[in-house]
């Protein structure tokens, strides 16, 4: 049985040192990723209205569906609580996610506050924590929660992270941007998979969605079978680039309706309605974007592979407005079957088996929206790999277990340990 890497608790001038180089780093990486300037004119006017579709979107599966908390994705929650979680960014769409994820879990704290520049002095009503006034962000007021969930960009955690940390409640930060996620001394985690041990790090980073998302799948298949080589190719819903990228999205079908044109893309580098980009983040040097070099990096680090071990991958936006999907193909060290992996997954964390291709039933995004378990299906023996290979799809909603959700069992598991 394979087991993750460990990780040793780093000390705060340790994760000071490299912050300056950091910020260089990340200021080189538009907010877009997708290599054009900011939405302007008619796409930045929808923005507002994109991010209320999409939650109405999302309000609508959880009513059709009834959405469950996972059978099985759960962290075992201590029976001590904390007096209060902070939400920094708490009004963009991971951070309402955030929210929503405290309230369906019922998490253990006595209250919430809400973080955010723009909304505050706005009200949120909460079901389970009542009204919430929406504050500025401080460092002072970040520190009387015992942890806080950053759902913000990268250059503002390098510069905040490393001061929220500590103070009189010793409090912890779970970080959802990827400013922390390859530093050496900040845990990389996925709890079901390698959080024994690092949740209760001053500072915790939270992977990318298209990492999550496929290791739910592929950690369990590495601690029987052993990867070797995996290829995956991503289908990424507008959503993934913010409510700017779902605002041009409608708003290009919009005027399709009407007019009988798609108008000039804006916010990504091409036309997203009716078309496919094969571009998501800057390229870089090798060919490859910084979005599939961060599902390379990821896995290697969260699974600690080896050098040995080739993870390749192809990133591609669609045009779907929430969930993300996967094509991935692997070759294992040890012999492989359909039918024993179809078992071992109905029985992991995480995970639920969407396998029948007699009726037609397989994972799609439509289907994985507003559900915690990522979907796996067309499972099959690899005709590349032979009984070494094997090839499946994966749906997941890259808001919930790719951000939102991930965080908040972080959180969770943060909580227990203080017990």
């Amino acid at each position: 049985m394979l087991s993750a890497p460990a990780f040793v608790a780093p000390t705060a001038p340790a994760r000071a040192a490299v912050v300056q180089g950091k910020v260089s780093m990340l200021q080189q990486s538009s907010a877009a990723t997708q290599g054009v300037q900011s939405p302007n004119g008619a796409a930045a006017t929808l923005v507002t209205g994109a991010a209320v579709a999409s939650m109405a979107l999302a309000s609508q599966r959880r009513n059709d569906k009834k959405p469950r908390a996972s059978r099985k994705a759960q962290v075992a929650m201590a029976a001590s609580k904390v007096g209060c979680v902070g939400i920094v960014g708490s009004s963009g769409a991971v951070g309402q996610e955030m929210l929503l994820c405290l309230e369906k879990r019922n998490f253990p704290t006595d209250r919430v506050r809400l973080f955010a520049k723009r909304a505050a002095g706005t009200t949120i009503k909460s079901e389970k924590f009542g009204d919430i006034v929406v504050e500025p962000f401080s460092i002072e007021a970040a520190q009387e929660c015992e942890i806080c969930l950053l759902a913000v960009s990268g250059d503002f955690s390098l510069e905040m992270s490393p001061k929220i940390t500590g103070g009189p409640l010793y409090t912890q930060v779970v970080d959802n941007s990827s400013a922390w996620r390859m530093d050496d001394n900040t845990p990389l985690v996925i709890p079901e998979i390698n959080g024994e041990g690092r949740v209760s790090a001053p500072l915790v980073a939270n992977p990318n969605c298209t990492t999550a998302i496929g290791a739910m799948a592929l950690y369990p298949i590495h601690q029987k079978y052993k990867l070797k080589n995996v290829i995956m190719s991503t289908y990424q819903a507008a959503s993934g680039a913010g409510a700017e990228g779902m605002a041009e999205l409608e708003n290009g079908l919009a005027t399709w309706v009407k007019d009988g044109a798609v108008p000039k893309a804006e916010f990504f580098a091409h036309q997203l309605p009716f078309n496919v980009i094969p571009q998501i983040d800057k390229f870089q040097e090798n060919g490859y974007t910084k979005e599939e070099m961060k599902v390379s990096w990821e896995l290697k680090k969260i699974f600690g592979l080896s050098d040995d071990v080739k993870v390749s991958c192809t990133a591609v936006r669609v045009p779907t407005l929430r969930a993300h999907s996967e094509s991935i193909v692997i070759e294992t060290e040890e012999p492989i079957n359909p039918d024993d992996v179809r078992e071992l997954l109905r029985n992991s964390p995480g995970v639920k088996v969407v396998d029948e291709p007699s009726s037609l039933q397989y994972p799609m995004p439509l289907n994985a929206t507003g559900q915690e378990d990522v979907e796996v299906g067309r499972i099959r023996q690899s005709i590349i790999f032979g009984d070494h290979g094997l090839e499946f799809f994966v749906s997941g909603d890259q808001l919930l277990r790719g951000a939102a959700l991930n965080a908040v069992i972080i959180a969770e598991g943060a909580v227990k340990a203080r017990a």
